[in-house]
């Protein structure tokens, strides 16, 4: 797959857009919170939209713990084109 190459010298975009946006549940510790991830990827070959979920939301969840018991309230991916 190829990287589309920006014009003004930032790095190269993945062939794939997605967003993600999770919801963490109302709890004694938490009054719940919405968390939103959105960029750009190139899958590895083979994979499909659900592999894609997976990694985005464990990406998600690596950059904070407190998402592992979060829902999906979206999730969006589309190719990284015009």
């Amino acid at each position: 797959m190829t990287h589309h190459q920006p014009s003004d010298g930032q790095p190269p975009q993945g062939s794939h857009h997605f967003v993600i946006t999770l919801e963490t549940p109302i709890s004694a510790r938490s009054a719940g919170a919405s968390y939103t991830l959105s960029g750009t990827l190139t899958p590895p070959p083979g994979a499909t939209r659900y592999d894609v979920y997976q990694l985005v939301r464990a990406e998600a969840e690596r950059a904070d713990p407190l998402l592992q018991r979060a829902n999906t309230v979206f999730f969006s991916l589309e190719r990284n084109e015009l």
